[in-house]
């Protein structure tokens, strides 16, 4: 099971040494990956008509692909997962070009994990649809591992238009999309579509139900559920080595080929007095406690 870190997105400031520290810290420490979450507006709790949800405009964001790419050029092994990138609310032939280009760049270190969200708010700000999101990410995928791998696309969509039209440079291979969320539609596309899950939640029975639906939808189409992915969480926060223990033991139980470290408690706002520093030193105890 490769182990890796949540991105502390709301406690990591605005200082560019700081994150700099943070991936080549989480590097050294043997951890495999870096897992980033995605959300580009928060808003106003005291908005007209309301708004509840577990982030705010207080709430600290880094864009994913653009930090990422910083990281790449100061770390030299260190795998980057979107966990989960809001794909429906993007331009999918521009996130193509962008995820290509930091595959390239990287030295093939890229793994994309995407959900469809429930800000709505959000999708008004960036311009798109919010009640056909979940359609749009399964033909967004299509047309993603098109423009990755073809030399000339020619896709007519309900959603996207691309005519005898390609990117250029490529990616060198298929770079691994991943899919967040658990509802029942969620499954079943991944079962068709996706490299792996991203689990939102512990794992617990219903999990495993909705793996074992997975597992089936894959089987029922002809693909293998070996060469399916799953990544776990577990959070650190609470300081307690014999639960990380006993957590990461369940999840290697279920199956998971990846797990993501979360220092943080909550995703809200940042915690007074905490910096990049108390992450990189909880990321020690965690490694004391639990060897790579």
């Amino acid at each position: 099971m490769r182990i890796g870190v949540v991105f502390p997105h709301a406690e990591t400031g605005t200082d560019p040494a700081a994150i700099k520290d943070l991936a080549q810290a989480v590097e050294a420490m043997g951890f495999t990956h870096l897992l980033a979450y995605d959300h580009v507006v928060g808003a106003d709790p005291d908005r007209p008509g309301g708004f509840t949800g577990p982030y705010t405009k207080d709430t600290p964001f880094r864009e994913p692909l653009v930090t990422f790419a910083f990281m790449a050029g100061v770390t030299t092994k260190l795998e980057f997962t979107t966990g989960i990138i809001i794909l429906p609310q993007r331009q999918t032939a521009l996130f193509a070009k962008q995820a290509a280009d930091l595959d390239l760049l990287s030295g093939g270190r890229l793994r994309i994990g995407i959900g469809t969200g429930w800000n709505t708010v959000e999708y008004e700000a960036l311009g798109q649809d919010f009640h056909t999101r979940g359609a749009r990410q399964a033909e967004q995928v299509r047309l993603l591992r098109r423009l990755w791998s073809e030399e000339l696309v020619d896709f007519h969509g309900k959603f996207d238009t691309v005519s005898r039209a390609s990117i250029n440079p490529r990616p060198l291979r298929q770079i691994p999309i991943w899919f967040g969320g658990r509802d029942p539609a969620v499954v079943r596309r991944m079962a068709r579509l996706g490299d792996g899950w991203i689990a939102n939640g512990p794992p617990d029975d219903s999990l495993r139900a909705a793996l074992d639906q997975v597992h089936a939808g894959m089987k029922a189409v002809g693909r293998d559920p070996a060469k399916f992915g799953l990544e776990g969480t577990i959070n650190i926060s609470d300081g307690d080595p014999e639960r990380w223990a006993r957590q990461v033991q369940t999840w290697q139980t279920f199956g998971a080929t990846h797990l993501a470290v979360r220092t943080m408690p909550g995703i809200r706002a940042p915690r007074e007095g905490i910096t990049v520093a108390d992450h990189i030193a909880a990321l020690r105890g965690f490694r004391e406690a639990i060897p790579a």
